[in-house]
């Protein structure tokens, strides 16, 4: 194995550390000097660049357009509704002062007592408020409406517990804030982009995912409803990957945003919000990745096809370059992003363990005797076979081989979350096999005194409500009093 390889550890051993060494040995990211932050490297970067313009694409397909709104937002703001700031109080950070200067008692820099900020100011955590807050400038009839914007921005939570990618005090992401006139075509938004989210999910990152509606208890703070596309883990955790939150009027009363409907009559206006961050880039590594690094779909990968030269001198690498160079053109015609590294500061083995590391879906290796044959070796990386194959066409067959990829790591997952899904209709067993892990379809009683013992007992929570799950009435497997149907429950991230 390349260096990058060695120490990495087995999923089966220790499945949070095998995560967190490969986030760094791949180089996706790393710590930053600023607790509970991280750095976003290249080639990290890279993927999140191809989520959020394949999400960008999507959304503007259905009328959103991009705007950007300010990193901070008046304390004020925060507290106009209560629901809202009582959710995230404990999560704000908070800008005081706007102003250093150099200790007079020779200390270093202080902040000057002086440049206290009249109001304090909070570095958000979501914009609900501070876009409410500007809604009410730019809406005043029913011709205003709809309003459909979208930001992509970074936010702030103070966060104790971070993870890379999966929580991190500051993390990248995008949030959608639509104004509506009427509940109907609010609540036909908010289902419209829990639905784009899965399919994004499912048809770019390969990842399956269910979609449901949050219990109150486990609702965004403010919102009347809020629809979630939930995944699951290798280790049979739940990793909830999108949320869209049906506001209605609560933010619209908080901040006074009204307009005159055809009949000339002040209404209050209709909201939601939905957004996802890079917390999808933790779903992408713990769904597919294996014990030898990442294991990336196609349709996210930056480098889809990896062509190394195999040579022994200058006259076997022009040789093989001169055969390399028409594939190389044909993939990217096809669209495909390819590259050939006929580097020669790295041995061949220690480029194969590095592109098999970052997850390249196809690997072709090529010397002097493949030339002299007419054939190239061609490894994929998400069952890691090998085989030989001729030169001629090997490009539209890589085409073709990239979407068979795609719908092999998606079904490999798919089948990993069905064979981890368990009917369960006693609370004994349920407590004794949360342990392993899984996704369990339970019956519960819809009160938050049973959700909340449920996780106190067992810490796990119910990911949501399937919009397709089992209707059948039942019993509650904790109380045993009456159940409309069952739920999700799981350990979650």
């Amino acid at each position: 194995m390349a260096i990058e390889l060695k120490g990495l550890t087995k999923r089966k051993d220790n499945y949070s550390q095998w995560y967190n060494e490969l986030v760094v040995k791949a180089d996706l990211a790393e710590q930053s000097a600023v607790r509970g932050c991280m750095v976003i490297k290249p080639y990290g970067y890279a993927i999140w660049e191809k989520m959020q313009q394949t999400l960008d694409r999507m959304f503007k397909e259905t009328g959103v357009q991009n705007a950007y709104f300010p990193l901070l937002i008046p304390k004020s703001f925060l507290c106009r509704e209560a629901e809202h700031v009582e959710g995230f109080a404990k999560e704000c950070a908070v800008v005081t002062h706007y102003r250093l200067k150099n200790d007079p008692e020779g200390n270093g820099v202080i902040v000057d007592p002086d440049a206290r900020l009249e109001e304090e100011l909070i570095i958000r955590p979501t914009s609900e408020t501070i876009i409410w807050g500007t809604y009410k400038n730019w809406i005043h009839s029913y011709r205003d409406l709809p309003v459909l914007c979208n930001q992509w921005a970074n936010v702030m939570r103070w966060e104790m517990r971070t993870r890379m990618f999966l929580r991190t005090a500051e993390f990248l992401w995008q949030e959608g804030h639509c104004a509506h006139a009427t509940a109907e075509e609010n609540e036909a938004r908010t289902v419209q982009m829990i639905n784009l989210y899965a399919e994004f999910a499912e048809k770019y990152m390969a990842v399956p995912v269910i979609r449901g509606v949050k219990s109150p208890n486990e609702r965004f703070a403010g919102a009347l409803n809020t629809y979630t596309i939930e995944a699951m883990m290798q280790d049979g955790k739940a990793l909830q990957s999108g949320t869209s939150h049906n506001l209605g009027q609560n933010f619209a009363k908080a901040f006074d945003v009204t307009f005159a409907n055809k009949e000339n009559k002040p209404e209050y206006v209709w909201a939601n919000s939905w957004g996802v961050s890079t917390r999808l880039m933790g779903a992408l590594i713990m769904t597919h990745s294996d014990d030898n690094g990442l294991v990336l779909p196609p349709h996210l990968a930056p480098i889809q096809v990896v062509i190394i030269p195999i040579y022994k001198n200058a006259e076997q690498l022009a040789k093989i370059t001169e055969s390399v160079m028409p594939i190389v053109e044909r993939l990217t015609q096809l669209g495909i992003s390819v590259k050939y590294d006929n580097a020669e500061n790295k041995r061949p083995g220690f480029k194969f363990a590095d592109y098999e590391l970052k997850g390249v879906p196809v690997r072709l290796a090529i010397g002097a005797r493949d030339i002299e044959n007419g054939t190239v070796e061609l490894m994929r990386r998400d069952t890691l076979e090998k085989e030989t194959l001729p030169l001629a066409g090997i490009a539209d067959h890589i085409n073709t081989l990239l979407e068979d990829i795609q719908q092999n790591i998606y079904n490999k997952a798919l089948q990993m979350r069905q064979e981890r899904t368990y009917i369960c209709d006693s609370y004994d067993e349920f407590k004794e096999r949360i342990e392993d892990g899984g996704f369990f379809l339970c019956h519960w009683d819809g009160t938050t005194e049973t959700e909340e013992r449920i996780k106190e007992e067992t810490k796990a929570t119910i990911r949501c409500i399937p919009f397709d799950g089992d209707e059948t009435p039942g019993v509650c497997m904790v109380t045993g009093k009456p159940s409309k149907r069952r739920v999700i429950i799981a350990r979650s991230y």
